[in-house]
């Protein structure tokens, strides 16, 4: 892992963009307690759709948030997203969804397995790379959790991870059948987060997924309003989760 900047932001909060194997992605660490001997951080592992440069301002408030708590946070940079080289099965797939959009047409199984299960494939394994380098680093440890999007990607991780302890879930992108049988093999506590007016969600579809969780624990909070339209009482609430699970 090679950091290639850093800066002190409001709070004491540490911010760090790194690399790791061709992967971008931005560290945040809280203020360190003086005690030398004080437990690892714990860690909350940052989802968003892609481009890194523009989802960083709604990053950067949520790891604030994180650092208040006593946790450190990260977020990487999806394949195929940003500056990173284009993805050729998704472009495709990312045209034909446009195309059925516009065209007033019902984005069928097939759209929805070919733009999401690539992805899924391709960042599962970066985001377990990334993870290793991190709680290798000092000060950092368990427990992980994971917080936002996109949701398939998430559950997929879930399954695989054993190191996730935790995971709150932004619901709003397209799920394929593939992830809702997967979905019955996660047994993490989550909180998922649901707009209800969400214009570009399948609102059925994110309920079957939250239904299909194995999960003992899980809670789901649905607003009324669109999909960057989440209530400040609502990221309330995924604090206080994480604080349950991660302290």
């Amino acid at each position: 892992m090679h950091f290639s900047s850093e800066q002190r932001l409001d709070g004491g909060v540490l911010e760090r963009d790194f690399t790791l194997g061709g992967i971008p992605g931005t560290l945040w660490t809280p203020e360190p307690a003086p005690n030398p001997t004080a437990a690892p951080t714990p860690l909350i592992l940052l989802g968003h759709p892609g481009d890194l440069g523009r989802m960083r301002p709604r990053l950067l408030g949520r790891a604030a948030q994180a650092a208040a708590d006593g946790f450190a946070t990260a977020t990487i940079e999806l394949p195929g997203a940003g500056e990173r080289p284009r993805l050729p099965a998704l472009e495709r797939a990312r045209t034909e969804l446009r195309r059925t959009m516009q065209a007033g047409e019902t984005v069928g199984p097939d759209v929805i397995d070919a733009l999401v299960l690539p992805l899924v494939d391709a960042a599962v394994p970066e985001w377990q790379a990334v993870l290793d380098a991190l709680l290798a680093l000092p000060g950092l440890g368990g427990p992980v959790g994971f917080s936002g999007g996109v949701i398939a990607v998430v559950t997929r991780l879930a399954v695989v991870e054993p190191r996730l302890t935790a995971a709150v879930l932004f619901a709003g992108s397209f799920v394929p059948a593939a992830t809702l049988a997967e979905a019955r093999r996660v047994t993490v506590p989550l909180h998922v987060l649901l707009q209800w007016d969400d214009a570009g969600n399948d609102r059925q579809a994110s309920l079957d997924l939250f239904d299909a969780f194995g999960s003992a624990e899980k809670t789901l909070t649905a607003n009324l309003g669109g999909h960057t339209g989440v209530p400040q009482h609502a990221g309330d609430a995924a604090a206080a989760f994480f604080r349950r699970h991660l302290r």
